[in-house]
């Protein structure tokens, strides 16, 4: 049975058969001939063609103009039974200035895939593939690079980041995804203009950040952007983990920098955004609360802290409002495992039942991984949670207010007290029916009518 991978290939060599069929030029162009020489399964594929964006729609069925004004429509292609799968379909051009620093003020179409390349961002990303005879074309040495494992901009690499600043960010992300160098002009030029990726939109960034989490090779990308001056740029409160102590004792490891980047070295490849920028921001409130205590380091109320900080550089990234509250929560209760032997059992079943509470776990699982070692508490609460089933955990409730005003209360603030209570008894096993639960009320709250 074909696979993903295998049905975008398709989808993209029928799609440049049919151009050539009518007369246009056509090549597959960028990332995905970067992998195919690698070896890898490109799972996008992007075609660079003479035919222009009207010419394209009229070819096919079903198209999205999403970047008509700048020459590239995406080409819908629906195999039977599976998902759509789209593909980018750009026409051959040169851009006109970058006023923005994000796209070309203009655009012109040219009938050239040679001259179409020297706009791109990266030798790696310039390489041209005849689908049909199966024969690159490499007009800017992205051959030659990929044998080098270098990262390399198509020209001047300041004026290839001064036409988008977001691509300082791509020439990491590339790096670490690869396991390649940035070659050193490039990474120069990085260092230069650091600053100016403030002039990419708040969304972009946080995009291209989720990625190199995301990604498989977040450790790596972490270190680049240290090393290229962008992340004092973009996340300023990671950059003050550099050099702060932690008690040897609990974190033989290092500082709170050295930490953080052994947990995102353990992140996997495909783990969810909310997990991974909770284990980037885990300890992101250790730098203001360090102190040195009598006994050993200290960092008092850290995750309280840091989860008002990591609060203002979601709202700073514009994160969903779903993606916030859980990296919030991430951050805010990753110091509880140090005290779930100690909980009660309403205590801790309340605690298992945190929203996506395995991002819990596996952040917590990653942090003793990368201090102490001492997987104990994770193993408590993960054979807790396998042993106690969900109606345990999530119990419908015995009593609601409508039976408190039934037996005589008026509704009140005291309602909520008299209900938890009533859950606690619950949930500890000692309260199993409502006739237990009115009871239970009766005996510890004296009525209040």
């Amino acid at each position: 049975m074909p696979t993903r991978a295998d049905l975008a290939k398709a989808a993209a060599l029928e799609i440049v058969e049919k151009l050539r069929k009518h007369g246009y030029s056509a090549y597959l162009v960028g990332g995905c001939v970067r992998d195919l020489l690698l070896g890898l399964a490109p799972q996008d594929y992007d075609i660079a063609t003479s035919a222009h964006p009207d010419e394209v729609v009229s070819l096919f069925s079903e198209t999205i103009p999403v970047g008509a004004q700048f020459g590239v429509v995406l080409v819908v292609v629906r195999p039977a039974g599976e998902k759509p799968i789209h593909v980018e379909v750009a026409t051959y051009r040169s851009d006109v200035g970058y006023s923005d620093g994000r796209h070309p003020d203009a655009v012109r179409y040219s009938d050239s895939a040679q001259a179409d390349v020297q706009r791109r961002d990266f030798t790696i990303n310039g390489l041209l593939l005849d689908p049909v005879k199966d024969e690159i074309f490499d007009y800017v040495g992205g051959r030659k690079d990929v044998e080098r494992k270098i990262v390399r901009t198509i020209g001047d690499p300041g004026h290839r980041f001064q036409e988008d600043k977001l691509r300082m960010m791509r020439a990491v992300r590339f790096a670490a995804r690869l396991g390649y160098e940035i070659e050193a002009g490039t990474m120069a030029a990085i260092r230069r203009l650091a600053r100016d990726i403030h002039q990419v939109s708040r969304e972009r960034i946080r995009d291209e950040i989720d990625k190199m989490l995301t990604e498989g090779r977040a450790r790596l990308c972490f270190e680049l952007l240290d090393e290229s001056g962008l992340l004092t740029e973009l996340l300023p409160e990671v950059v003050a983990m550099k050099g702060v102590e932690q008690p040897p004792q609990y974190h033989p490891e290092g500082d709170v920098w050295v930490h953080t980047l052994l947990l995102l070295e353990g992140l996997e490849k495909g783990c969810s955004r909310s997990l991974a920028w909770g284990v980037l921001l885990h300890d992101v409130g250790k730098p203001p609360t360090f102190r040195v205590a009598p006994d050993r380091i200290r960092f008092d109320h850290h995750a309280e802290i840091g989860t008002r900080m990591a609060e203002q550089i979601c709202r700073r990234l514009r994160f969903p409002n779903e993606i916030t509250e859980q990296v919030l929560a991430l951050v805010g209760n990753h110091m509880r495992f140090g005290d779930v032997k100690k909980m009660k059992e309403s205590t801790l079943k309340r605690f298992m039942r945190l929203p996506r509470f395995g991002e819990h776990l596996e952040l917590h699982r990653l942090d003793c991984l990368s201090s102490h070692r001492d997987l104990s508490l994770y193993e408590f609460v993960r054979k807790k949670l396998a042993s106690t089933p969900e109606e345990e955990i999530r119990p419908a409730p015995l009593i609601t207010g409508k039976d408190l005003i039934e037996n005589g209360w008026k509704p009140g603030p005291l309602f909520r007290t008299v209900l938890q209570a009533v859950e606690d008894a619950q949930l500890e096993g000692i309260l199993h029916t409502r006739e237990e639960a009115i009871s239970f009320v009766e005996t510890n709250f004296p009525q209040q009518t």
